[in-house]
């Protein structure tokens, strides 16, 4: 059984409907002397380290770590879907402040929120003796986790209201709307500082999973990009590079299955267990009056395939399928083996002429390449190991948030931008390419008189991809619209890079683009009968852009709009 930090629901914060619904005098005198409350907690530091472990329970949300997150991964240029599953309204934008994952996001974040100011206020204001560094260590675990949420919030609904505090009256929650740069200058930059200047570098075996400084670092680095503070960006990412902490693991695929959990690669990985409280389903987290809490993640039903106990809510779109047939292998890296295609390819999705087997059997055994359906996701899925997912929704498989890969991207992206080095960008993006089997940048250069392919570029629809001299907007280009979509596909970060690149509209255009050529051309791609190479698309053209292209407009769409309950709560959002 793999390590976890065990959670519990502790001294949850009701909903001010239920106290201001409940009149009844005598009912509110009533005592019970069983009860856990702010009074009788906080008194050792076990009590502590068990408030502490529900901050980490937050992790485990499904819209912060799990299923939800689908609809998120979903608005971007590499996935679609169908108009029968519930995310269909986050492919065409199409969502409104009501929608299930607008509303339990912004829950599920402000829960991790609260458990976190509960953390860092009792730390404060109570009188337990620690061991020496124990309290400055939860508190930068505390902070750090809440810096966490922070950051998800703001740049998912573009603000937040601001609480750092532990709400006790109505009064409390009436705060008005922060803008990113507000939330960020107040709480997450230092509450990451003090996290990076108080966590250990690593944790015991017993303790996998918790907040270390680079966690720390790497997210305090990631909020410096976002803001477009490029040099500082480059110096944080570069100190988690240098410390010798984190090497790549060898096969991409262990950062995705549960058989190489919290590697050498991982930074900010969130535990998940299917062997914990077996029969309770996969997307319930937290243990409540009705329910026991799985600590397994739903998002392996979401994301495997429907002919396998799963329901393929999200599909590769064309554009990624096509960029990881664009993966050209290099027959000189040993890691291949002969085959042909890259092992971030078979390791993240399954075309028909996939080179693995498909959960235990050959691919399009049980058929579903049809009706436009030209690949499924892999990543985070059980394809590898079983033969179908569970029927309770139930994955033991670890979510990364962070891991070195996505830094050496990050990194080059700072250097590009804070000093023009592209050079230095291609040594890091090379790395990457490297482990995963494929011809780096150099080595395209130095067989095409110093350039590199625009590999973004469809092929089967523009026949050819120019050639290019490397310079701070052509590398640039690559890590936008090539490296980060193919190596960090379906982790999480793809809509939030669009946003900060500002090519959400360019890109939705281009790939509509491609959309209308191939049905215009459904006679010479085969579509009718068997479909042809690279992508086998049969039956139809999935439309995954036709409203995508023509719904977005960034002040609607680029973060998500604060739930109508929030605004009828808090009169101070009316404003």
């Amino acid at each position: 059984m793999k390590n976890t930090i065990k959670k519990y629901m502790l001294l949850p914060m009701v909903g001010f409907s239920l106290l201001l619904g409940c009149n009844e005098d005598t009912f509110l005198e009533q005592t019970n002397p069983n009860t856990i409350t702010s009074d009788t907690f906080w008194n050792t530091p076990n009590q502590f380290q068990t408030g502490l472990n529900t901050v980490y329970g937050a992790l485990q949300f499904q819209s912060v770590s799990g299923t939800g997150l689908v609809s998120e991964m979903i608005k971007g240029d590499i996935g679609g879907t169908e108009s029968w599953y519930a995310p269909f309204s986050f492919r065409n934008l199409t969502y409104n402040d009501g929608s299930t994952y607008v509303r339990e996001k912004w829950n599920e974040l402000y829960v991790g929120i609260f458990r976190a100011n509960q953390v860092i206020e009792k730390l404060q204001t109570g009188d337990v003796q620690f061991g020496e560094g124990e309290k400055e260590s939860i508190e930068a675990q505390a902070r750090c986790l809440r810096a966490f949420f922070y950051f998800q919030l703001v740049h998912t609904y573009g603000g937040a209201v601001i609480h750092t505090n532990i709400a006790e009256t109505q009064a409390d929650f009436q705060k008005p709307f922060s803008s990113i740069d507000d939330v960020t200058t107040a709480i997450i930059i230092p509450d990451l500082n003090f996290a990076k200047n108080n966590l250990p570098q690593e944790w015991p075996a017993s303790d996998l999973g918790r907040m270390t400084w680079g966690a720390a670092t790497s997210l305090l680095g990631k909020v410096y990009l976002y803001g477009e503070m490029y040099g500082e960006a480059a110096s944080e990412f570069k100190e988690v590079i240098d410390s010798g902490i984190y090497e790549l693991t060898p096969n991409v695929m262990d950062n995705f299955t549960h058989l190489n959990e919290f590697n050498e690669e991982s930074i900010l990985e969130v535990a998940y267990n299917a062997d914990v409280n077996p029969g309770a389903n996969g997307n319930i987290v937290d243990d409540n009056i009705n329910e026991t809490g799985a600590e397994a993640t739903a998002i392996a039903t979401a994301f495997g395939q429907l002919n396998f106990g799963a329901f393929n809510t999200l599909l590769p779109s064309y554009y990624l399928h096509e960029l990881y047939v664009n993966d050209e292998i290099d027959v000189d890296n040993p890691i291949n083996d002969g085959k042909m295609h890259s092992t971030r390819f078979s390791s993240s999705i399954c075309p028909i002429n996939g080179e693995t087997d498909y959960y235990l059997l050959p691919i399009g055994d049980r058929g579903g390449w049809s009706f436009g359906q030209s690949a499924y996701i892999k990543k985070y899925t059980n394809w590898y190991h079983l033969p179908q997912e569970d029927a309770n929704s139930r994955s033991g498989i670890n979510f990364r948030h962070i891991r070195l890969a996505d830094v050496y991207l990050m990194y080059a992206e700072a250097v590009l931008q804070s000093t023009g080095n592209f050079t230095e960008a291609i040594n890091y993006i090379d790395l990457v390419r490297e482990r995963a089997g494929v011809i780096t940048l150099s080595k395209y250069m130095a067989e095409n008189a110093g350039e590199f392919p625009q590999l973004h570029i469809s092929k089967q629809v523009h026949s050819t991809q120019p050639f290019v001299a490397p310079s701070k907007e052509t590398v640039l280009t690559h890590i936008q619209r090539v490296e980060r979509p193919v190596e960090l596909a379906f982790e999480g970060h793809r809509w939030k890079d669009l946003v900060r690149w500002g090519i959400v509209q360019e890109v939705f255009d281009e790939l509509r683009a491609d959309e209308v050529w191939r049905e215009q051309n459904k006679v010479v791609l085969e579509i009718d009968s068997e479909g042809v190479a690279p992508l086998f698309i049969k039956e139809r053209v999935r439309p995954d852009f036709i409203l995508a292209s023509e719904n977005y407009h960034p002040s609607a769409h680029d973060y998500l709009p604060i739930p109508a309950q929030e605004i009828e709560t808090n009169d101070l959002l009316n404003n």
